[in-house]
């Protein structure tokens, strides 16, 4: 059993339940918050659970082996570098950093602690990923060629009255951090990373410090190419991914905020083919997902069982992917991964 302390109760509350499906993997001990009364109404009538404003206190919890970082994303990286010195395991909440120098810092504060980090990219799991990964495996996918993304999202005034959403300061950037970051994720996990990219960003929806629409095209390193198109000025909030390899169209539906969950459309380019995909499809559809299959994969890895977590590897090259696009749209320039201490950026993209 792996006993957890959440610090932050706006979305540490679907964290909490997460962990709630795992039971005999996880137990939620303390929910950590300055508003002890969000906290309350978290935990419902569950009195196990402790309730606390005083962070310190939790740090200092020899009862918790992991802190589940909730927090505003400006308070992400110290508070991850506290935890691990604290001797804790650590999964926190995108973005996990605001740096490469950060990232960097991380994966040696990991390496010296001997404790794990776990970025959080619940989207990746889901069926629609169980099953792209078994028909690529069996060969009925093929060659990457291209795909396509649209995070095309509604946010507006009322989601900006929080004091520290739309400020450099606060969340650090925009919708390309803020937002798109989970299917930038999920498309270099089923298409590998970015080996060069160019984006143009923009605020044009809201009245904010940070951009809310972005077009970025990448060029993947096995060749395959990728769009992703960015609006937080959507009339609804619509999520779409489309992936095209030389034997096989894979589509979502327009499922915001999990896309692995939807309904997809698996294609053969040869008819002959498309009795083997939907078998395969029929097939791997019983998985865990979203926070759900996140947390069961860390639970594996800390008990030493098969190393599928999100790795804070992962997160690194999310951060990278970042970097990037900033580093493109401030120069007007085509940028080339990998990143490392020499890029321009390395040290952050803030203004």
């Amino acid at each position: 059993m792996i006993r957890v302390a959440i610090l932050g109760a706006g979305i540490g509350a679907e964290h909490l339940a997460g962990y709630r499906n795992l039971p005999d993997m996880f137990l939620v001990s303390v929910v950590c918050d300055l508003n002890v009364a969000r906290a309350a109404e978290i935990i419902g009538d569950d009195a196990s659970i402790e309730i606390t404003h005083d962070v310190e206190s939790v740090l200092q919890n020899s009862d918790v082996d992991l802190i589940d970082i909730c927090l505003p994303p400006h308070l992400h990286f110290s508070m991850t570098l506290r935890a691990l010195d604290a001797g804790k395991h650590v999964v926190c909440e995108k973005p996990l950093v605001t740096s490469l120098a950060e990232a960097d810092a991380l994966i040696a504060k990991e390496q010296e602690t001997g404790r794990r980090v776990f970025p959080v990219f619940q989207y990746r799991y889901g069926p629609a990923t169980n099953r792209i990964r078994a028909l690529i495996e069996a060969g009925l996918a093929g060659k990457p060629l291209v795909a396509s993304l649209e995070t095309h999202w509604n946010r507006g005034s009322e989601y900006y009255a929080v004091d520290w959403r739309g400020t450099w300061a606060g969340e650090s950037g925009g919708a390309v951090l803020g937002h798109a970051i989970h299917n930038h994720d999920y498309l270099m996990l089923l298409m590998g990373p970015v080996s060069e990219l160019t984006a143009t960003v923009a605020t044009r929806v809201n009245e904010i410090e940070v951009e809310d629409c972005a077009a970025i095209s990448m060029r993947m390193a096995n060749g395959a190419l990728a769009t992703s198109s960015v609006t937080l000025g959507g009339a609804t909030d619509t999520t779409r991914i489309r992936l095209v390899y030389d034997k096989l169209t894979a589509e979502s539906g327009t499922e915001p905020y999990a896309p692995a969950i939807d309904a997809w459309t698996y294609t053969a380019r040869d008819p002959g083919d498309q009795d083997k995909v939907d078998d395969i499809v029929a097939a791997h559809g019983d998985v865990k997902s979203g926070f759900v299959g996140f947390f069961q994969d860390i639970y594996q890895a800390l008990e030493g069982g098969p190393e599928t977590a999100v790795s804070l590897m992962d997160g690194r090259r999310s951060i990278e992917l970042v970097t990037s696009v900033y580093q493109s749209a401030r120069s007007g320039k085509t940028v080339r991964l990998p990143l490392n201490e020499e890029a321009d950026f390395y040290e952050g993209w803030l203004p």
